[in-house]
């Protein structure tokens, strides 16, 4: 495939539109390598293994989530040199896909409604809200992480997802008017934890995130290359 055919499809997918402004020049294609793709690998972040498995595969292309660069840098080394070197002396394309597909249909949010398997839908501004029939035991157990728990949870009824970084007042009440009895999110802060209008479940960011990203590679033929970060939580 050209690599402008396959740019063609990432917009389809996940119009870059949908993005939020901060996105802006962060994500479609960040670095450029090979013109024709042959084989597609698919990551949330591209670490230093992430990399070098794609290289190790003979990849030409590389979608992830997050970008490697976020902000602007002034010195190229360490982790970010290693990663530009593996991709750039590989002829590996980088193509991000953040914020538009937190948005798209079939997106991240979609894929952590779906792993959770949430009925009778409402999207949010960003995310879904939908009836969960999980007991909380089995609700935990499908996350596959250690978890916190705010506020009192007795079954999780109606649940609002939002993958990443989602523990934000406007969104959490905007969940509540849709009829949400719990929020699962990641990242949470305390003086928001503090404000919280009903009961919350913190994940980790790869947890909510990582589904997403294996779906669109499952759907797309794609090879996901998986690398959660070491973590516990120790009672």
């Amino acid at each position: 495939m050209k690599i402008s055919a396959f740019l063609d499809e990432m917009e389809r997918i996940a119009p870059a539109a949908l993005a939020e402004e901060f996105d802006t020049g962060k994500i479609g294609l960040v670095v450029e390598g090979s013109e024709e793709l042959t084989t597609v690998c698919a990551a949330l972040d591209p670490t230093r293994r992430v990399v070098n498995t794609a290289a190790s595969l003979g990849a030409d292309m590389l979608v992830v989530h997050h970008t490697p660069i976020f902000t602007p840098v002034t010195r190229i080394t360490g982790t970010t040199a290693h990663i530009l070197r593996t991709l750039l002396g590989n002829g590996i394309n980088l193509f991000v896909m953040h914020t538009n597909f937190d948005h798209a249909e079939g997106g991240i949010n979609d894929s952590l409604a779906d792993m959770l398997g949430l009925t009778n839908r409402k999207r949010m501004s960003l995310g879904i809200v939908g009836d969960c029939q999980l007991t909380l035991p089995e609700l935990i157990s499908r996350l596959s992480c250690g978890v916190r728990i705010y506020g009192t949870i007795d079954d999780p009824g109606r649940v609002a997802v939002v993958g990443g970084s989602g523990f934000q007042p406007d969104l959490m009440e905007e969940a509540r008017d849709l009829g949400a009895e719990l929020f699962i999110s990641s990242e949470m802060k305390h003086s928001i934890a503090r404000e919280a209008p009903l009961p919350c479940i913190e994940a980790t960011h790869y947890t909510l995130e990582s589904p997403g990203m294996r779906a669109i590679a499952e759907r797309m033929g794609w090879t996901y290359i998986d690398d959660p970060p070491e973590s516990c939580l120790l009672p």
